[in-house]
């Protein structure tokens, strides 16, 4: 650890390198689905700004638990389904998956109908649950 400035210094285009390639990492992720909001910042968006929430879960897992008031449009179905979300334009979208596998290619697939606010929940239903956070069942 002690030598990391001087291996800084002494190798600028390899340490340059690597930062620009952290940063187009960032940007691409970032521009893929949208941000990755946690639970928290979830809750907060759904009591102040009215967000809409959309599990991409299949419906067997949505019925053994799901947000309250989320919509279930399964990612299998989310591409002949984006016309249902029209209306929803001007109000920011969460998406909510298992663990986060689904998140990223969903918010694409609803940034390119037309919605501006598109995140999608950090870690999916998984780090709802493991927040101890209530889920309805139906």
């Amino acid at each position: 650890m002690e030598y990391i400035f001087e291996f800084i210094v002494n190798h600028p285009l390899l340490v340059g390198g690597l930062a620009s390639l952290v940063c187009v990492l960032i940007y691409s992720e970032m521009r893929k689905g949208g941000l990755s909001v946690t639970s928290q910042q979830l809750t907060q968006l759904v009591n102040q700004s009215n967000a809409i929430i959309i599990d991409v879960r299949e419906k067997s897992e949505f019925q053994t638990g799901h947000i309250v008031d989320s919509l279930n449009i399964p990612f299998s179905m989310l591409k002949d389904r984006t016309s249902e979300l029209g209306k929803y334009k001007e109000r920011p979208v969460i998406i909510v998956d298992a663990i986060g596998q689904h998140g990223g290619m969903a918010g694409k697939i609803l940034k390119e109908t037309g919605l501006t606010q598109v995140m999608k929940l950090k870690g999916g239903i998984g780090s709802w649950r493991a927040d101890t956070l209530p889920l309805v069942k139906t």
